[in-house]
């Protein structure tokens, strides 16, 4: 494989960063979001509770950053082709399901932002609290609170797709297709 057919290290590390923050965060929202507050704190005790609430909120941060790095890599560095090229239906689906994933993961954090915020708490990063940006608006918070689950759900199933399309790759069609995302050489 030529160094052409693969995308830069910055973009590759960048996305491989992403990929566990966005696990990392569907992992601690969906434990966040069936459980609830209480059930969290039968479960694990109000310390690890706030300690869980904590760090989704740092992962939104971290992840609205490494996003904002990956759209300046992405316009920064060339895209390589396909070597062999995707055929039609390939292509399609692949380009919608990465348009889709980056809007997401750009969108997510910020509503999830706005949320906490316009719910009265704090937003925070690592041992910070940022700006809210937006007052407290009860009603408010409760819709974003929602938007933000439902965008939850369909990362999860565009994470699902990508994934699928990769080992699909990587299994079945045996292409060149894993090796541009991969770390190693």
């Amino acid at each position: 494989m030529q160094a052409l057919d693969r995308y830069t290290y910055p973009h590759r590390l960048l996305h491989w960063l992403v990929a566990g923050v966005v696990l990392l965060s569907l992992a601690s929202g969906l434990t966040l979001g069936f459980l609830g507050y209480d059930g969290t704190v039968d479960l694990i005790g109000k310390t690890l509770t706030n300690v869980l609430y904590g760090g989704h909120k740092t992962l939104g941060v971290l992840m609205l950053l490494l996003m904002t790095l990956r759209v300046i890599t992405r316009l920064a560095f060339v895209v390589p082709d396909h070597v062999p090229p995707l055929n039609t239906f390939e292509r399609v689906v692949s380009t919608s399901v990465h348009h889709l994933l980056y809007i997401a993961l750009i969108v997510m954090p910020l509503i999830g932002w706005a949320a906490t915020a316009s719910g009265g708490f704090p937003v925070e990063f690592v041992l910070w609290q940022l700006p809210g940006f937006i007052g407290k608006d009860e009603q408010l918070s409760e819709l974003l609170f929602i938007l933000h689950e439902w965008l939850g759900w369909i990362i999860l199933a565009l994470v699902v797709l990508h994934v699928s399309g990769a080992i699909f790759h990587w299994k079945i069609k045996r292409d060149n297709v894993m090796k541009r995302m991969s770390l190693f050489d």
